[in-house]
């Protein structure tokens, strides 16, 4: 089975690593992502689509259609943001661009990255977990011919891949001597695992839906 995958988020250090596994397999036979600025990669496999309005893709709706995967990786932190804005671009965005894709491929695998400590039930007290829920619930439950959730939490960057936040960033130069240690614990996750992982959900269809970091890396590592 050749895959033919839509990358959103591709910017950010889960989008690029999941691009970057994409463009890698052999079993990816084609990788469409969708950006508001140009990544400036070139490469046989790719395409890229540069859109500036994720509330409104009618105007890229046909350039959609023709692909059996989708890779959502788009997301931004809460922090300092009202829970109105954080809902418009969390999960009012999503919802627009996993409805069109449903409507033009039925037959589609739907990624959704969310992260740990999500709120399934959407009644907790913490406002991103609470949207980050009701995403994760609007993805599943939308008729896909399957759909994941994946929730990682801690990452280790691997093969260049850097975070879009500053901080981030310095923790993993102060830290890098300790990701031998980190590798072997079940929190943390590398993150060319995160893409081998959504690979091998669509090649390989998983009963649980839902994925944390532990269930993503033993994905990663099926065959």
């Amino acid at each position: 089975m050749k895959i033919n995958a839509i990358v959103t988020g591709s910017t950010g250090m889960v989008g690029k690593s999941v691009l970057i596994e994409c463009l890698e397999s052999e079993h990816v036979a084609s990788v469409l992502i969708i950006n508001r600025e140009s990544l400036n990669i070139q490469h046989p496999k790719l395409k890229e689509i540069i859109h500036k309005d994720f509330s409104n893709i009618s105007s890229i709706r046909e350039q959609l259609e023709g692909y059996n995967a989708c890779f959502y990786c788009m997301g931004v932190s809460a922090l300092g943001m009202s829970e109105d804005d954080y809902f418009r671009i969390t999960y009012s965005m999503t919802e627009e661009f996993a409805t069109t894709l449903h409507e033009l491929n039925p037959d589609m695998v739907f990624n959704y990255v969310s992260g740990t400590g999500t709120d399934s039930s959407e009644r907790g007290g913490t406002m991103w977990a609470r949207v980050k829920g009701k995403t994760e619930n609007m993805v599943l439950q939308l008729g896909f011919k399957d759909a994941y959730a994946f929730r990682p939490g801690a990452i280790l960057p691997e093969k260049g891949v850097k975070s879009k936040t500053g901080w981030y960033n310095l923790m993993y130069t102060v830290t890098k001597p300790l990701f031998p240690v980190f590798k072997k614990m079940d929190s943390v996750i590398q993150s060319p695992q995160i893409g081998q992982a959504m690979i091998n959900s669509v090649l390989y269809p998983q009963q649980l839906k839902i994925l944390e970091n532990r269930d993503i890396r033993k994905l990663a590592n099926q065959s």
